[in-house]
Parts: structure tokens; sequence; C-alpha cells
């Protein structure tokens, strides 16, 4: 597990989240081995790495659920680093779509600020296809 917290104010808080507004899931195994809805919000938000539908995860719950195959997107791309499918992207481009926090343009623009050249094209064109493929389930 890893934690991130945001804010427009400075964060003193250093520790675990335990109501978090919003899981992403990065590794699809870990729906079956971990229950990552654990003290989510209500209103939260799960966005998961799978190629099965919101419906299919058999959650259930007053959160919503965003689901898109970031893997198979990598995978496509030929996105891979020491042979392992690079997920982040792409699920950058779900947490924008499901979430409306940050718009697609916003991650593209710091992807292809942060790299150059065919990697950054790469991983923007990752972002781009995960929100137009992720599904979602509010």
């Amino acid at each position: 597990m890893a934690f991130t917290r945001i804010s427009d104010k400075e964060i003193l808080l250093r520790s675990q989240v335990y109501n978090p507004d919003i899981v992403v899931v990065l590794d699809p195994v870990i729906l079956e081995l971990v229950n990552v809805t654990d003290g989510l919000k209500a209103d939260g938000w799960l966005i998961a790495n799978t190629p099965k539908k919101p419906e299919e995860l058999g959650l259930n719950g007053s959160f919503k659920i965003a689901t898109v195959d970031a893997t198979g997107i990598a995978l496509e791309l030929n996105l891979k680093v020491a042979g392992f499918a690079v997920v982040n992207t792409p699920m950058l481009g779900a947490f924008s779509k499901a979430t409306k926090l940050v718009s697609l343009e916003s991650v593209k623009r710091v992807i292809l600020e942060e790299w150059k050249g065919e990697l950054a094209e790469l991983n923007a064109k990752a972002a781009e296809l995960a929100f137009e493929k992720t599904i979602v389930k509010v």
C-alpha cells in the first residue's frame, strides 16, 4: 500500500490513510487478495486496473467504481520497463475520467513536459487511451 494526500493547504499528517476518498489499484491481482474498499468513503472512488467491467468486480457499497485495462493498453503500446507493463500513466487517464479532478489535457501536458521524445508520446497516448476506455459506474 502507498498513500498520497492532496490538498491546497500544507499537510502535516504523516500516517496511513484510514478513510480514503479515492483508491487506485494498479495491479489487478490485488483485487483478489485485499479488501481494497476497506474504509473507502461512501461517495469515494475505486479506480482499478482490470479488464473487468465495474459490475463484474462483485463489490458492493455506495462508492463509485471505474475500471480500465491499463495493462492491456501498456502492452498494446509496447510501454514496458524491464519487461513489465507500465500502468501508471494509463491509470492517470482513468483517474482523470473518473474523478474529473484533473483534466486529460493537464495530464498529457505534464507527461510531455516531464519526458521527452517517443517515451513522452507513448505515455501521453497511454493516458489518452485509458481515458477513452475507462468504464465508470456511479
